[in-house]
């Protein structure tokens, strides 16, 4: 009986120029991607048919996936080969071999135009909402109508003429909201350009776990002492507003 096509698993290899070498960084979290290199050529194998097809595939420059049968490359739905797979070359797990570089420092507060080489992007998970930046200004009138079997539940500080809450379920306050991972406060709907990269962050910036990290889209980041937090109430809240000047 012949066997069906169908069952076989399909083995995917891909190419890209060596120019293009940095871009791959991108998918080095995937543990069961394989890398090598020629002269001239990037060579990638060991994807899934969910990654073989991914937009962080499609998006690298000059990226040509294949599919591997009988020792052939063939492009996507080609009858054809188009080359003969590589021998000889010396493969290496992807997350090993692709090494992550960190700035020397960062004292990139909010406002500061320096940057650093970390990067954030748009998320394709939900996550729940621990945290809200607020400003002073617009929440002057919000807080003393809130009940305090809500306030009790939130801890807050202050960050020039903003707030910063902390705690679920959050108030329903006008402002940003951010999403918790590995003790960063990322902006909800964002994620790390590279998903293993935060426990990293976390042994470079904040060693004794001492702070909370509130990262911005643009990839800076605010340290934020957690002794710095207190419990939000509404005398709080007003000896706090009335020793600033933001009304």
């Amino acid at each position: 009986m012949a066997e069906d096509p169908s069952k076989c698993i399909k083995e995917f290899w891909a190419e890209l120029p060596r120019a293009g070498e940095d871009f791959v960084g991108a998918i080095r979290d995937w543990k069961n991607v394989q890398i090598a290199a020629d002269d001239d050529t990037i060579w990638l194998k060991g994807f899934t048919e969910e990654q073989a097809v991914s937009a962080d595939i499609r998006q690298l420059p000059d990226f040509v996936m294949y599919e591997l049968r009988k020792g052939l490359l063939f492009k996507k739905e080609a009858l054809v080969p188009s080359k003969k797979m590589r021998t000889a070359l010396l493969w290496s797990p992807i997350y090993k071999a692709l090494r992550l570089t960190f700035p020397a420092s960062n004292n990139n507060y909010f406002g500061i135009s320096e940057k650093v080489e970390v990067r954030l992007k748009p998320g394709n998970e939900e996550h729940p909402a621990v945290a809200l930046v607020s400003t002073m200004a617009e929440i002057k009138d919000y807080i003393p109508a809130q009940p305090n079997f809500k306030l009790e539940k939130i801890e807050w500080t202050v960050i020039g003429d903003q707030a910063l809450f902390l705690g679920t379920p959050l108030l329903s306050l006008p402002g940003k909201t951010y999403w918790t991972k590995n003790g960063h406060l990322l902006p909800a709907g964002f994620d790390f350009e590279f998903k293993n990269l935060s426990s990293l962050l976390q042994q470079q910036y904040n060693k004794e776990s001492d702070k909370w990290l509130l990262w911005k889209e643009d990839g800076t980041y605010l340290p934020i002492k957690r002794e710095d937090f207190r419990q939000l109430s509404v005398s709080s809240f007003r000896l706090t507003e009335k020793t600033k000047e933001w009304i």
